[in-house]
């Protein structure tokens, strides 16, 4: 027998001649029968290796195998697709959160709901050369329960921030060290991404270059990294499933949540672990970067007020930091094991504005964009949507486009409601969406939905409207509208859909 390769514009593959020694043969088929001739030899060479082992098998065994030939239109090739399988249903049964406002859900929420501001003076470090002085720093943090001494001395706040908040919705969702190793691990993943990872370590390594390399910590290059966050995680947990992380900006948590849950669709994990981390409030970090970029806001004199969504005075957005990681889980897993279910993930998606690098669109295309597909991937009509957590960053251009955006898309809806963590926290950069995720969740489970502070002079058309709410307001919250959309750094985009109520 003679194994000859087949070329052809399409592939290259094998065939077989019974009779004669195999070997192999790199030779062009001089067969011209196009597509379907190949097929044929495809087919041959199945039913010689399919009769000892279907391991070899490609389409089948002789009894299973089927004609194949040239599809005369794509109709034809439409109606042979054989149905998709039902998709798998993903839920969110465990939350853990590090912010300005409390490491606990429960604690962060009360504070949303009471319009509390995280917002203060710098305390970690000597900003007086900087013409912005405030942030939403953490200012009392201690990580003895969660992080080991070794790693909490030398790693990076944003690591640590993630470990924390990665062990509490770990905890959050029933699972305890005898759960865990009951599980199959290899089944259990980790996405937990940042904008910048340890940029203070990195910042503290370039300074010590200034010396000699020799002074360089030899953690510098594994703990400057985006995924190390993830990595360490998992190590703690013995997690061997899908592990990375990903970098979008803003966006960052919504990319790790959404992929998360993907893989969870597909079969290749039964739990993920996902969301972000930052702690750019050094010197070099978000403060110096962004007060070049005129980006801050530099109300140093009222720090409560200074991150002003949609309202005429804002003048920048104000940095914040913090983590924040769901736990997300397959239905049917979720329930046999007797998990806690928050709110049942229905579908996102991912688009670019490809426009400019700080700028929105002027239309607000782009957002409304990557809203229409949000909803349509879910599987939502824009009319049942009554809660819309915005990016609103206190940004003067951004604000105003999402907003025109989020009326193009629902319309002078009175039963949406629409607010901004972000008034009352400051943008946490890769972390944002993860923590505001977990608003977004606290309202549905709670039915209450959080102010949006400091609206004093609402912006031009957001005046007609009452949908933004300066108060605390208690309605019956069906379905919302997560939407984590990147104004600052003007690329990618991301929304997702959750439903309060899940139907087992």
């Amino acid at each position: 027998m003679v194994v000859s390769s087949m070329a052809s514009p399409l592939c290259t593959c094998m065939f077989q001649t019974p009779g004669r020694k195999m070997m192999p043969n790199s030779s062009k088929c001089r067969n011209r029968g196009g597509f379907k001739s190949m097929m044929n030899h495809i087919e041959s060479f199945e039913e010689f290796f399919g009769t000892d082992s279907r391991r070899f098998c490609i389409f089948g065994s002789s009894r299973t195998r089927r004609l194949i030939s040239r599809a005369s239109s794509s109709e034809e090739v439409m109606a042979k697709k054989k149905p998709l399988t039902e998709q798998r249903r993903v839920v969110v049964t465990g939350l853990g959160v590090v912010t300005p406002l409390g490491h606990d859900p429960d604690i962060f929420y009360n504070n949303l709901l009471e319009g509390v501001s995280g917002i203060s003076e710098i305390e970690g470090f000597d900003c007086s050369q900087f013409p912005t002085r405030i942030a939403g720093e953490i200012k009392s943090f201690s990580a003895d329960v969660w992080v080991s001494p070794k790693i909490s001395k030398r790693a990076d706040k944003s690591m640590i921030y993630t470990l924390t908040a990665g062990k509490k919705a770990f905890a959050d969702g029933g699972l305890t060290e005898e759960v865990n190793r009951g599980l199959d691990r290899s089944k259990c993943g980790i996405i937990i991404g940042s904008a910048l990872g340890g940029l203070k370590i990195c910042t503290e390594s370039v300074a010590a270059l200034n010396v000699s390399y020799k002074k360089i910590t030899p953690f510098c290059i594994p703990y400057v990294t985006t995924n190390i966050g993830s990595a360490i995680l998992a190590m703690d947990l013995g997690w061997m499933g899908p592990n990375y992380s990903s970098s979008a900006a803003c966006a960052t948590s919504n990319f790790c949540i959404l992929n998360s849950a993907y893989h969870i669709r597909k079969g290749e994990a039964h739990m993920m672990l996902c969301g972000g981390s930052d702690a750019a409030v050094i010197p070099l970090g978000r403060l110096g970067g962004f007060s070049a970029c005129r980006t801050l806001s530099k109300r140093n004199y009222e720090p409560t007020k200074a991150s002003s969504p949609w309202d005429t005075n804002r003048d920048g957005f104000v940095i914040g930091e913090g983590a924040g990681v769901l736990l997300l889980e397959e239905l049917e897993h979720a329930k046999r094991r007797g998990a806690p279910i928050y709110a049942e993930f229905l579908g996102g998606s991912f688009t670019c504005d490809a426009y400019h690098v700080t700028k929105p669109h002027p239309d607000g295309a782009g957002v409304a964009l990557c809203i229409e597909k949000a909803l349509e991937q879910s599987g939502v009509a824009r009319e049942d949507v009554n809660y819309i957590n915005a990016h609103a960053a206190s940004t003067p251009t951004g604000d105003l486009k999402e907003y025109q955006a989020l009326i193009r898309c629902f319309g002078m809806n009175p039963e949406l409601k629409v607010n901004s963590t972000k008034s009352m926290i400051g943008h946490l950069l890769g972390a944002a969406g993860a923590v505001e995720a977990v608003a977004t969740i606290k309202a549905i489970q709670t039915g209450l939905v959080h102010p949006n502070i400091n609206l004093e002079n609402p912006d031009e058309g957001v005046v007609e409207v009452s949908s933004v709410h300066t108060f605390r307001s208690i309605f019956s919250l069906i379905l919302a509208v997560f939407s984590i959309i990147s104004y600052l750094i003007r690329i990618r985009k991301c929304s997702w859909a959750l439903r309060r109520n899940v139907w087992i």
